[in-house]
């Protein structure tokens, strides 16, 4: 399979407003000792929506100069315009990445027949393998398993991220194409339960943090050790919930500036976590001593 293991929905660092291009390649080298499998950089973590296109495009490079083909790069390229998509894609194609990550068009909700329709125009377009994202509480749309298992006969699309978040869909999405493409969790919380489904990894948010123990929950499960598995998966449950208690990216930028690995900074209409959140997000690092000497 083209891409499996854990792979990190990369941070986009930034400094006095500006893309901390040192901070991004550090992280790269980060994640390479750590073993992430995939770097994963412009997606929703990222804070694509807040990138200009010549920004999107140099964070990619950057990933794409500094991992040097030691390890994948997955990049996100999606749009809700069909030819914005396309061009992001292309533009992505040609800096050398392994694959393409592609959300659902967001905002303007198309139908069924519009996302196939859609996905069909960028396969016709660009020669790249690309993986098909779905995250409905984001984009107000959810591409269904039917849609998914017809585009499952064109080539391009190896796998899909599913982070509908219900189990259902999920196992009926694994009936219809499991044996067809990769399926990767999208949902951190999930992994250990879809990896069991027969899952070929995930795209995380909390590798941003913990690499190294999303990776060997991932490799575990990847080679049946469910018992061993299930031990990092309940290690790792008070993170990936204290990582949901404000929207994506804020609470994975706030633990990566308490464990100093990055400065916090985000980008409006992204703000900093309250004081609340804050506490409660310090105490799960503390626990597992994740959070750097002057934050205690």
């Amino acid at each position: 399979m083209l891409f499996s293991g854990s792979m990190v929905a990369l941070v986009t660092p930034f400094k006095a407003g500006k893309i901390d291009e040192s901070a991004l390649r550090r992280l790269v080298d980060f994640h390479i000792q750590e073993g992430t499998a995939a770097l994963v950089p412009t997606g929703t973590t990222g804070e694509s929506a807040t990138l200009d296109h010549s920004e999107h495009e140099r964070v990619i490079a950057i990933c794409v100069e500094q991992s040097a083909r030691r390890i994948k790069v997955l990049a996100g390229t999606g749009s809700n315009s069909t030819h914005e998509a396309i061009r992001l894609t292309k533009s992505a194609m040609a800096i050398g990445v392994d694959g393409a990550l592609v959300i659902t068009p967001y905002y303007n909700r198309p139908t069924q027949e519009g996302l196939f329709r859609h996905y069909e125009a960028l396969a016709m377009a660009v020669d790249i393998p690309m993986v098909i994202y779905n995250v409905p509480v984001r984009t107000g749309v959810n591409i269904t398993p039917q849609t998914i298992e017809r585009l499952s006969s064109i080539a391009a699309f190896v796998g899909v991220k599913e982070a509908c978040g219900q189990m259902s869909q999920i196992i009926e999405l694994f009936s219809r194409v499991g044996s067809k493409m990769g399926i990767y969790s999208g949902d951190d919380l999930l992994t250990y339960p879809v990896m069991a489904l027969g899952g070929a990894g995930v795209i995380s948010v909390s590798a941003n943090l913990v690499p190294r123990k999303m990776a060997d929950l991932v490799e575990l499960c990847l080679a049946g050790e469910w018992e061993k598995a299930r031990l990092v998966h309940e290690s790792l449950v008070p993170l990936h919930m204290a990582l949901g208690l404000e929207t994506n990216p804020i609470p994975i930028k706030t633990a990566m500036g308490l464990s100093g690995i990055l400065s916090n900074e985000m980008r409006l209409p992204l703000v900093p976590m309250s004081d609340g959140n804050t506490q409660s997000l310090s105490k799960v690092l503390d626990a597992m001593g994740l959070l750097k000497k002057e934050s205690k």
